[in-house]
C-alpha cells in the first residue's frame, strides 16, 4: 500500500488533472468558435491527455489497495481577451501541474514509498515536454497573433504521428 500522506495528495491530484481537462476542453471550444480547427484539436487531445493522466492515477491507488477519492473541480475560464490568452492560461497551468508532480514525488521519497517515486518518474518526463510545448507554442501564437493561418500552418507542420508511449501507466478502465 502506498504512504497515505502520497495518497491523499495523488486523491487531490487526481482533481487537478480533471480541472485541466476541463480548461483544455473550454480552450478547445474557445479555438472551434474562431474557426480555429488546428488549434482547437490540439486542446481537445490535450483534454484527453488530462483525463488519461487522472485515471493512471486511479488505477494505480487502485493497484495499491488505496482509496480513490475522485474531486469535484472548479469551473473552467470560458472567455478570453484574444487568440493568445488561452495559451498563455495553458502554460501556467502546465506549469502549476509540473510543481504539484515534483511536490508529489517529493513525499513519495520521504515517506520512502519507492513504488510511488517510481510511479511519478513518468509525469515528471510528461511535464518537461508539456513545459515545452506550450512554451514553444506561446511564441509561435504571439508572434503571429495576427496571422491566424500562420499559427493553423505552424501546427500543421508540427503534427506528429504521435504513438502510444509504452511507458506511460496504465489507464484505468482503458480496453487493452
Amino acid at each position: 500500500m502506498a504512504a497515505q500522506r502520497f495518497v491523499d495528495l495523488l486523491n487531490e491530484q487526481i482533481g487537478h488533472e480533471y480541472a485541466a481537462h476541463q480548461q483544455y476542453v473550454a480552450i478547445a471550444v474557445y479555438y472551434d468558435t474562431l474557426t480555429m480547427p488546428q488549434m482547437a484539436a490540439l486542446f481537445y487531445r490535450q483534454a484527453v491527455e488530462e483525463r488519461d493522466h487522472a485515471m493512471m492515477m486511479v488505477q494505480y491507488l487502485l493497484d495499491t489497495d488505496s482509496t480513490v477519492a475522485i474531486p469535484g473541480v472548479a469551473a473552467p475560464t470560458n472567455a478570453f481577451a484574444d487568440i493568445v490568452e488561452p495559451v498563455e492560461l495553458a502554460l501556467a497551468q502546465e506549469k502549476r501541474v509540473t510543481d504539484q508532480i515534483n511536490a508529489l514525488t517529493a513525499v513519495a521519497r520521504e515517506e520512502h514509498d519507492f513504488a510511488s517515486d517510481q510511479f511519478m518518474q513518468w509525469f515528471i518526463k510528461e511535464q518537461v515536454e508539456e513545459v515545452s510545448s506550450m512554451s514553444d507554442l506561446l511564441t509561435v501564437v504571439r508572434r503571429n497573433r495576427a496571422d491566424v493561418e500562420n499559427i493553423e500552418e505552424y501546427l500543421r507542420r508540427e503534427a506528429s504521428s504521435e504513438q502510444a508511449d509504452a511507458s506511460a501507466p496504465p489507464i484505468a478502465g482503458a480496453l487493452a
